[in-house]
């Protein structure tokens, strides 16, 4: 553990890497009967080309430290209930591939300005210079500006000479869709809400797609729950059920801001057992019979449903539940066509006004903050309470996203009303 090594690279360039644990296996080395191969802990559900590649330089390294091939990496991960291992072949292939990264990165460093801005930016999630890139993608109209374009359609419509936001707002979309009809089907189909959005963007206004009511459940409830639940995907643990009450004003309307609203979380941990949480989250449920349940995105109404049944419940309890469970997000995006680079909760509902009380948080920190909890919760002193303050910043986080689903719906409820006052669609 805690190795350095280094080596030559392409160019005559130094390369030094930290593989954080070497396995010892069988075969020859200078040491002996005996030789070495890098493990990687994996975090996800598979391993990515990131997790190949680095397993490529340490072995590229150590191979020549040892003074022998390694020909494979293990690729370790746990699961919340068990432990995997993998062996992940180190051929010639992921060698050219790492070459091939190497040479990019050396040029990119020895440059003395900076490279093009990557067209998929949702891996920077934790870089420090993150805003920066945003800043600069969205001030020069880079294409990855436009939701629904990643890096395989830019790159075909950079091939037909599209290089822009304000490009592919001028350009006329029957002709577009012929010209990517070559690709494939599916960027025909795309290719003229590619158009459209990009012109929404530019302009700036939000656009009405359906002339019907957005979210017609919430004309005659009495009141609604908004629902987000906090997971652990690498344990297949959705950890924390968080619910936030929203009563109907005694005027009829909605309020449009709700303070910090009623809140209550439900942990799930494994010790008490999905019957328990099962039996927590149904009288929660009961206790406000038929009010709708809105949420952002299908992962909650999909969770739900299958724990319902996982705990047996009947195909009658399911139809009564599935009416309830409203995602926001669809009907959001068959309603309305937004100025937003993405249509995800924190760019929408930013968008619309809204901030976090939590500065650069995502789901990714409140997962690590859970963790922690799990880990330190019982410790005495100074970890112990450290722990319960982050099980504090995970309810702050998961409420949070609560209120911001809200403002979406209340966004979408406004709009229906001037609808059905006949005044029209307005923009935000």
């Amino acid at each position: 553990m805690g190795l350095r090594i280094r080596g030559p690279g392409p160019g005559g360039a130094e390369l030094q890497a930290h593989p954080a644990l070497l396995e010892r296996v069988g075969g020859a080395s200078r040491w002996g009967d005996f030789a070495y191969r890098p493990v990687l802990a994996r975090q996800g559900r598979r391993v990515t080309r990131e997790h190949r590649l680095q397993l490529a330089l340490w072995g590229r390294l150590l191979a020549d430290h040892q003074q022998a091939d390694v020909p494979q990496g293990l690729v370790v991960a746990g699961d919340g209930r068990g432990f995997q291992r993998e062996s992940l072949a180190l051929g010639a292939g992921l060698q050219h591939q790492l070459e091939e990264s190497l040479v990019r990165l050396q040029g990119d460093l020895q440059r003395t300005w900076p490279p093009a801005l990557v067209s998929d930016r949702k891996k920077c999630t934790l870089c420090s210079w993150r805003g920066l890139c945003d800043q600069a993608a969205a001030a020069e109209g880079h294409l990855s500006e436009v939701s629904g374009i990643g890096g395989k359609r830019r790159e075909l419509l950079l091939e037909l000479g599209i290089a822009s936001l304000d490009g592919l707002a001028a350009t006329d979309p029957e002709q577009l869709a012929t010209q990517l009809e070559v690709h494939g089907e599916q960027h025909r189909e795309i290719a003229a809400q590619l158009v459209a959005q990009a012109r929404v963007q530019q302009q700036g206004k939000p656009e009405r797609l359906d002339p019907g009511l957005a979210l017609s459940e919430l004309d005659s409830a009495p009141g609604l729950l908004l629902y987000d639940i906090e997971s652990d995907p690498d344990a297949r643990d959705d950890f924390l059920h968080g619910f936030v009450v929203v009563k109907r004003l005694a005027d009829g309307s909605w309020p449009a801001d709700l303070g910090e609203g009623r809140y209550q979380p439900l942990l799930a941990l494994f010790e008490h057992g999905e019957p328990l949480l099962w039996q927590r989250l149904r009288r929660w449920l009961d206790h406000y019979p038929l009010w709708p349940v809105l949420h952002y995105g299908e992962t909650e109404s999909i969770a739900l449903v299958r724990l319902a049944r996982r705990q047996g419940a009947t195909d009658a309890d399911i139809d009564l539940l599935r009416p309830r469970l409203v995602d926001v997000h669809a009907r959001l995006k068959r309603s309305w066509r937004l100025p937003v680079s993405s249509y995800g909760l924190k760019a929408v509902a930013s968008w619309l006004g809204f901030a976090w009380s939590q500065k650069g948080v995502d789901g990714a920190r409140c997962l690590l903050w859970w963790r922690q909890w799990r880990y330190w919760r019982h410790e005495p002193g100074p970890r112990g309470r450290a722990s319960r303050y982050q099980l504090d910043r995970i309810f702050r986080y998961n409420r949070d996203d609560n209120l911001a689903t809200w403002t979406v719906a209340h966004w979408l409820w406004l709009q229906d009303s001037k609808r059905v006052a006949g005044r029209g669609p307005s923009p935000a």
